[in-house]
């Protein structure tokens, strides 16, 4: 709609848009839409006219730096995968599961990224490990890091398939500029000496490079005998859990906490048992009418 026939716009402020729409169309063409947002809000503003153009201009380009970030976060969060929809924030430290909120606290600042050190989480089924490593990739993009959550299974049988359509150097690279990966679900299956190798070779383009988180049902004490052949396990480790913060869970499932489905069906004993209902009575007009015909009986 022309800026001349808005209904919504009052018409000593259309006098004012009038000349400068040449410039509201230059500023899209530009990619400057928050700044376009801005200068059309500040035209319908009286009071804005006071304000000094050094100010103005300050906060028209505030305005495209917020909106500029706005959509490299998207972006990133996007990129990202994550599984669950998990914030620093929304964290839970009621559950007794043994979570700590002062080393929380410290991972929310993101300087084990800077650092490029690991997180390791452990515990449980159930217990929100997924949810943790979510949480944590959600505040990275946040700070402006690239992040890429990755269940582990899924990863390695991707590999031979790379190899065999020749994808695999490019997806290492990828994986290897990641500043960081999640790995999810370690240790639930049993590795063949290909998955180790390339778990190495992953672990070996990223370390003091970038960061990873990893989640798993093993303790870390089981890793090792979980990877199997001591050479590679030992090589694996040493990139993995010397430089990592290690969160270990414990407790129930937070997923019983949350069902909604009534664990027990209710029993058949304690329904009630259909009520027994007499015969209906005869009224009084069919008493009457039973009596006058015995009475004319033959």
């Amino acid at each position: 709609m022309p800026i001349s026939e808005d209904p919504s716009i009052p018409l000593h402020h259309k006098e004012k848009l009038m000349l400068t729409h040449p410039t509201l169309d230059k500023l899209p063409t530009l990619k400057l839409m928050g700044m376009s947002h801005a200068l059309l809000e500040q035209m319908q503003m009286p009071e804005m006219t006071e304000v000094p153009f050094e100010e103005r201009l300050g906060l028209l380009v505030d305005r495209e730096s917020t909106a500029r970030e706005d959509r490299r976060l998207k972006t990133r969060l996007h990129q990202a995968k994550l599984r669950q929809t998990a914030c620093i924030e929304d964290i839970d430290y009621r559950h007794p599961r043994g979570l700590d909120k002062s080393l929380m606290l410290s991972l929310a600042t993101c300087q084990w990224v800077r650092n490029r050190h690991h997180v390791l989480i452990t515990g449980p089924t159930g217990i929100g490990k997924t949810w943790l490593a979510c949480a944590l990739g959600h505040q990275a993009c946040r700070e402006g890091w690239t992040v890429l959550s990755l269940r582990l299974p899924r990863l390695l049988q991707e590999f031979p398939l790379a190899k065999g359509d020749g994808r695999y150097g490019k997806l290492m690279t990828a994986l290897a500029k990641t500043d960081v990966l999640i790995l999810d679900d370690w240790g639930l299956a049993p590795l063949s000496d290909d998955n180790r190798r390339d778990f190495l070779e992953l672990l070996e383009d990223r370390h003091d490079c970038r960061a990873t988180i990893v989640t798993s049902p093993l303790p870390v004490e089981h890793w090792h005998e979980a990877i199997g052949e001591p050479t590679l396990a030992d090589a694996i480790l040493d990139r993995l859990v010397h430089n990592a913060y290690k969160i270990v869970l414990q407790g129930d499932s937070m997923r019983k906490r949350q069902a909604i489905v009534p664990q027990h069906a209710p029993s058949v004993s304690g329904r009630h048992a259909p009520r027994r209902v007499a015969p209906p009575r005869p009224t009084r007009c069919g008493a009457a009418r039973l009596s006058w015909r015995l009475a004319h009986r033959v």
